[in-house]
This record gives C-alpha cells, structure tokens and sequence, in this order.
C-alpha cells in the first residue's frame, strides 16, 4: 500500500455508516447501492455523466473493501466517498487497526484476490490509521 498525495476539495461527498447490527451479508449489497447511486446522482464531469464502466468499477471496489472489514473488523464501519473531477476516492473505515495484507498472486488461490483487484483497478491505496482503526482509502480515475 502506498500513500498518495490528497487530491484537492472534492466536488461533492457522502458517508454512511453501518452499524454492528447492520454488518450482515447485505451491508456489501447496501454499500454497492450507496456508491452506484452517489455517482448516478454526481453532476456530470465535462458535460458527461460518470459511465456505466466507471459505476461498475466503484462498486467492485466498495464491495472488496467493504468485505474486508466486514470479515476481518469489529464494527462499525464507514464508507466515504468523495467526487472530484477526475477521480472517485472510496474510503472504507473500520476498527481494526492492522492494515489488510496483499497476498502474492496466485491464479489457484480461491478467495483473498480482493486487495488485488482494487490495486489492479485503481490509481493508488493508501491506509491510514485512526484514532480507532484505520481507513482504507481507494482512488478510481473516471475518465
């Protein structure tokens, strides 16, 4: 994981947060929603609109990261995400404080490619720790 440089203000943002008791299987599900209809919702870039492709890649992204602390943290757990012009940050905070490890590739592990997938598609990852916990937080580019 690397840290990257911040970008500037973001053009728009929001956060939701899932409780201990919300941290079933449809909180993966819910938070793909969240960031599916925050960029659907996102005024267009350039006179565009964020494309299917792009919607697409932000929901893997959330669903892998949000899984991780699901599986691996005790709640609660924050999704962020954060629009600038060219970019979508996905930020996903959790209570553990232990940074998530990429596993070496494998083509015949089952599982654990999650962390692979998000650096495959994204410009940068970076952790940061909190107060309580760490946020993980993805950089997609939307053009």
């Amino acid at each position: 994981m690397t840290r990257g440089e911040p970008l500037r203000r973001p053009l728009q943002s929001a956060s939701v947060t899932y409780q201990d008791s919300d941290l079933g299987a449809g909180v993966i599900a819910a938070a793909r929603d969240f960031v599916a209809d925050f960029l659907m919702a996102a005024p267009n870039t350039r006179g565009r609109p964020v494309s299917p492709d792009h919607v697409d890649l932000a929901r893997l992204v959330v669903s892998e990261l949000v899984t991780n602390a699901v599986r691996h943290a005790p709640g609660p757990c924050e999704v962020l995400v954060e629009r600038f012009e060219n970019a979508l940050d996905i930020s996903v905070t959790d209570r553990l404080a232990a940074a998530p490890v990429t596993r070496p590739r494998d083509p015949r592990r089952i599982g654990q490619h999650g962390l692979e997938i998000v650096r495959a598609v994204c410009e940068s990852v970076t952790v940061e720790p909190q107060r309580s916990g760490k946020r993980v937080r993805a950089r997609l580019p939307l053009v």
